[in-house]
């Protein structure tokens, strides 16, 4: 079968690679029908995530149909149309009898395309497929589907719920891509009473409005000031980072008011400096995390009933053979206005 193979910093390939096989009893074989690209590919394509190996195929959000399971599955079956969850649990650990999967002791956690081989590939071996995998309702279409894999689960509770948005809430998103966007849909169940966003990318900021931000702004340009002449000179009562660079996350802890929150979302792979010396008086809570997925479940039966609108995240489509080419538009959104690419197996 073919994959995209990550060969270290830098390097990928979409080439013949092993076929996918159930190798424990359980575990699902996946043919994938629909996959995209995160901003941690991304990132693990810039060396920022050291613990991926050269030779791994990359990728952890997928729609696929089940061609094969182990002995010990009994959730799905060949045939079933699945959603392909970006964390593995093993469902016994501590952590996972929990709810909080991406903490995994048991093999599973950010598995995907990370320690295991992941979903941008023809197939996919999926572990732990009774907890890991999510039968979709008939007629919801892949690519809306496929948006519940990382990026609305991850703004969701990683930002939104870690961040303890509330009604009328000031609520500041520092990173207008999908992550952000992902941000402000899942904010606004909430009814906060004003979300403002922040990116360096005019079309960014225009996105931010389209998918419902009642303010943006550009971080180049005094965005402390105009969030503070916003907010009656407070700031934001929450701020969610979801870009992964220090500046960002810098910026959030200073747009953020007293007894505030700030959710971090991004991926860092370089140090940020933590300003205590301003926050420590100022009551200011700050989160991290990595996605659980405890609340895919929920987040797919809002979507089967038509209140979340998932399929505007994306912006091109591709051809899963084309995966280079997606690569390359992805990794540019400034210049192709790109958001989510969705690489499909029958594009027509």
């Amino acid at each position: 079968m073919k994959a995209l193979r990550y060969d270290g910093p830098g390097r990928k390939q979409w080439t013949e690679v092993p076929d996918a096989r159930v190798e424990l009893p359980t575990d699902a074989v996946v043919r994938v029908d629909a996959v995209t690209i995160c901003g941690t590919d991304l990132h693990i394509l810039k060396g920022d995530v050291p613990t991926v190996d050269s030779g791994r195929v990359l990728g952890h959000e997928a729609v696929g149909t089940v061609t094969e399971v182990g002995s010990a599955v009994s959730t799905v079956k060949p045939g079933d149309r699945v959603l392909v969850s970006c964390i593995s649990a093993c469902g016994r650990c501590e952590y996972c009898r929990q709810g909080s999967y991406g903490q995994c002791l048991g093999g599973g956690g950010w598995i995907l395309g990370h320690r295991v081989d992941g979903t941008q590939a023809e197939y996919v071996r999926v572990p732990f497929a009774d907890t890991s995998t999510y039968r979709l309702p008939d007629g919801l279409a892949a690519e809306s589907a496929l948006m519940l894999s990382d990026i609305l689960p991850t703004a969701y509770e990683v930002g939104v719920l870690n961040g303890a948005v509330q009604p009328g809430d000031t609520v500041a998103i520092v990173g207008a891509g999908p992550i952000g966007l992902a941000a402000i849909t899942t904010a606004k169940l909430f009814s906060p009473g004003r979300i403002i966003a922040l990116d360096l990318a005019p079309s960014r900021r225009d996105a931010a409005k389209r998918f419902g931000a009642d303010a943006t702004a550009d971080p180049a340009s005094y965005p402390v000031a105009e969030v503070k002449a916003m907010t009656d000179g407070l700031g934001a009562d929450v701020v969610i980072e979801a870009v992964g660079v220090p500046a960002a996350f810098e910026l959030c802890t200073a747009l953020v008011r007293p007894g505030g929150h700030v959710a971090n979302v991004g991926v860092h792979g370089e140090p940020a400096t933590l300003h205590l010396e301003d926050l420590w008086i100022r009551n200011v809570t700050i989160t991290t995390g990595l996605v659980d997925t405890f609340s895919t479940p929920r987040l797919l039966r809002m979507l089967a009933a038509g209140h979340l609108a998932a399929d505007k995240f994306v912006t091109h489509r591709f051809e899963l053979g084309d995966i280079e080419a997606a690569y390359d538009v992805f990794s540019r959104p400034m210049e192709t206005g790109a958001l989510k690419v969705a690489l499909l197996r029958d594009l027509d």
